[in-house]
This record gives C-alpha cells, sequence and structure tokens, in this order.
C-alpha cells in the first residue's frame, strides 16, 4: 500500500484510464430522480418524497441504481473536471493523448449547454432532476457552479488550442451569470446558485463574482469588474471574525465545511489576481489561517465540518490541494498537501477496485464509485498536484 500511496501519477492515470474505458459515464450521489419510477409520477419529484428518494439513494451504501433504472450518464461538471486535469497533464507531459482527450470532452459539453432559447447565452446544469431543502432543480436548468467549471474549462483549452468555439462561450458564460443570475434580496447583492432562487449561498456568490470578475479583465468590462467588486465584498462583509463562512444565508445553511471553505478561497483568490487588486487580501489571510486550523487534523485528515471530521470525502481532500497550493503556496502548504494527500490514500482508496470510496462514516464506509463528485475530483486534483509541484521543483532548480 505504501508504494501505492506514494504514487500519485498511477492513482491518476488508474482513475483517468478506468473512465476512458467507461466513455466518462457514471452515477451520482445526486441522481436517484432519474429512476424509472419517477417517469409517470414527475410532479413528485418536488415534494417531501422526491427530497427523501434522493437523501436515501445518497445515504445507501448499497448502490442500487441499476435496481431501479436509474441510468450511468455524464455529467456536465464532471466532464469540465476531466477536461481541467487533462491540461494539467498535457502542460506537465506534453503527450498530445491528454490533449486530444480534453478537446473531444470539450466538444460534447458544446452540445450540453442549457436551451440557450431560454436563458440566452452559454450555461450549463446537471444531467438529473435535484430536490434540495432551498429549492427544486429540474433537469438542464442551469446552476452557476456548473456553469463556471465548465467555463473555466473551455476557456483554459481555448487558450491552449487557440480555437474561438471554445473561448466564445466560456466568456458569454459571464453574460449568463450577470443577466440572469445577479440578485438583490434582504439587503444584499449577490448573484444566485440558480435562475429564479433568492438563497445566498457564499461559495456560489463568490465563483460568479470570480468568473465576471476574470471575463471582465479579458474583455476590459468596467461594469462587469465594479459588479465583481461589489458582490464579492457582500460576501466578506459576512465574514465571520475568526476568518470563517457558514455556507449560506438560511437556518439550515448555518454550518462551516471545508470544502465550501475552499471555494470561497480560491474565488477570492481568482478575483484578486484577475482585478490586481489588494481589497481581499486580509479576508483571503484570514480565511486561510481558519481554514488550516479547524479544517484538517495533526496527521493530515482533512475534516469535512469544521466540529466534526465524519464523513472522511474526497471532495475536501481534492479542494484542500487547489486551496493550499493555489491560494496559498508557501513550502509549508505544498506539505501540508501531501501530507493530506497521502493520508486520504490510506484511509479512502480502495486499491483493488481502482477508485476512491464515496465517504468514510464513523463506523461504516461508503464504497459507491461517483464520476462527478469523487473521481473527477481526485483525477482534477491530482494532475494539479503533479504539475504544481513539478513546476515548482523546476522553478527552485533555477533559482
Amino acid at each position: 500500500m505504501d508504494d501505492i500511496a506514494l504514487n500519485y501519477c498511477e492513482i491518476k492515470e488508474e482513475i483517468l484510464n478506468s473512465s476512458i474505458k467507461n466513455k466518462f459515464i457514471g452515477y451520482d450521489p445526486f441522481d436517484g430522480l432519474n429512476s424509472y419510477f419517477f417517469k409517470s409520477r414527475s410532479s413528485i419529484k418536488k415534494g417531501l418524497l422526491g427530497l427523501i428518494w434522493i437523501q436515501l439513494n445518497k445515504r445507501s451504501i448499497i448502490n442500487i441504481r441499476p435496481l431501479i433504472g436509474v441510468p450511468a450518464m455524464r455529467n456536465p461538471k464532471g466532464i469540465g473536471l476531466f477536461v481541467l486535469g487533462l491540461l494539467e497533464d498535457y502542460q506537465r507531459t506534453g503527450e498530445n493523448s491528454y490533449l486530444e482527450q480534453a478537446i473531444e470532452l470539450a466538444d460534447w459539453l458544446l452540445t450540453q449547454q442549457s436551451d440557450i432559447s431560454l436563458w440566452q447565452h452559454a450555461c450549463w446544469g446537471y444531467h438529473f432532476d435535484w430536490n434540495a431543502r432551498a429549492f427544486f432543480v429540474p433537469k438542464g436548468k442551469p446552476n452557476i457552479i456548473t456553469t463556471i467549471y465548465v467555463a473555466q474549462a473551455l476557456y483554459a483549452l481555448g487558450k491552449v488550442t487557440d480555437e474561438q468555439r471554445f473561448i466564445v462561450p466560456a466568456l458569454d458564460a459571464a453574460n449568463f451569470i450577470v443577466n440572469t443570475l445577479y440578485t438583490e434580496h434582504d439587503d444584499r447583492q449577490f448573484f444566485a446558485y440558480i435562475p429564479g432562487e433568492t438563497a445566498f449561498v457564499h461559495n456560489a456568490s463568490l465563483w460568479g463574482a470570480a468568473w465576471v470578475g476574470f471575463v471582465a479583465k479579458v474583455t476590459g468590462n468596467d461594469q462587469y469588474k465594479q459588479l465583481a467588486q461589489r458582490v464579492a465584498h457582500q460576501s466578506v462583509t459576512e465574514q465571520g471574525t475568526d476568518g470563517s463562512w457558514v455556507y449560506g444565508s438560511r437556518h439550515h445553511h448555518q454550518f462551516i465545511d471545508g470544502f465550501h471553505t475552499g471555494y470561497n478561497l480560491e474565488a477570492l483568490n481568482m478575483l484578486r489576481k484577475a482585478l490586481a487588486t489588494n481589497e481581499f487580501d486580509q479576508a483571503i489571510t484570514d480565511g486561510l489561517a481558519y481554514y488550516k486550523q479547524h479544517l484538517f487534523e495533526e496527521d493530515g485528515t482533512a475534516k469535512y465540518y469544521h466540529n466534526n471530521r465524519y464523513p472522511l470525502d474526497m471532495h475536501c481532500v481534492s479542494q484542500a490541494i487547489f486551496t493550499l497550493l493555489g491560494v496559498g503556496g508557501t513550502p509549508e502548504d505544498t506539505a501540508l498537501a501531501k501530507k493530506i494527500i497521502d493520508k486520504a490514500i490510506s484511509t479512502l482508496y480502495l486499491p483493488k477496485r481502482g477508485h476512491f470510496a464515496y465517504q468514510k462514516h464513523k463506523y461504516f464506509t461508503n464504497k459507491i464509485n461517483y464520476i462527478r463528485w469523487t473521481q473527477a475530483w481526485v483525477y482534477y486534483s491530482f494532475a494539479y498536484y503533479n504539475n504544481y509541484t513539478q513546476q515548482d521543483s523546476i522553478k527552485n532548480e533555477t533559482d
């Protein structure tokens, strides 16, 4: 196991090759409403039964999806993450196979845009109906997080290939965010998670601000720049005095967790760089200090919540890699990221199955293979880590 734990490239390639073999299709923790059971009962998806059904499928350690007619499918966000990871591997190795695979997946993403006649601009959603406590989201309805990760992937690929077919929709996604998701509610100014909803969620709003600010820099749009700063300022003003953020404003959103905290920091850092501003420096410094102190244990365990380590989840691990290296970037941050990866491999990697478990709880482990939630994040974060540490090593050798 020690040899496996040290070979991040081998694990990453195993996940990629398995995904290629399966054509990047798979199951998702939240895809339960895709069951044939609901085909003639679509009206009950929005109610309590739909919410319970999703949670039952999400929490079950036995994958009953094949029995209830839930098909394995591609997820646009998951595919976006794979594209980003493939580009990291391409930059690190120069091997064209990574780039060719990224182009193939990106072309698929272009076919998966939400109805442009309805939304007017490039945007993406999930391949399943999604019932949450805050809102119901029908299949294909765009959401800000999927849109931003897909836009990042398309833009990054477009810059490598110099293909406008990737760059144009990536930039247009900012128009969707501004024109459709900008919301003023309860004396707040923010970007909503989905169209027509007023739930305020920090990571969604900050990622929206980050992408709008990035596009403002690329296109020279001062109006978008000012809007991005204003929206980001909203979340900064609601940051705790200890540097923390709760998930959102509603009563059931008053929790602090690892990967959403990491999202917030990564988004603020992206906006800081795009706008060349020091306005958010203190918020990032305080947030990163809180993140490192309260969301990881001494042995490298990435905690899910600030006050509870469980469930152990690779989503938290992967985001830690991006946050510690991309936002922090000190040698200490790199060492902590390595410790976190090693600990995660020892607790969540299933070497006989060649993938990571979904979640490990105190008394049981959910070993279901979820491609979007788990494997896509692992592939992208491990590829990012490998490329980052290689570039860092080359830089240190030439200094």
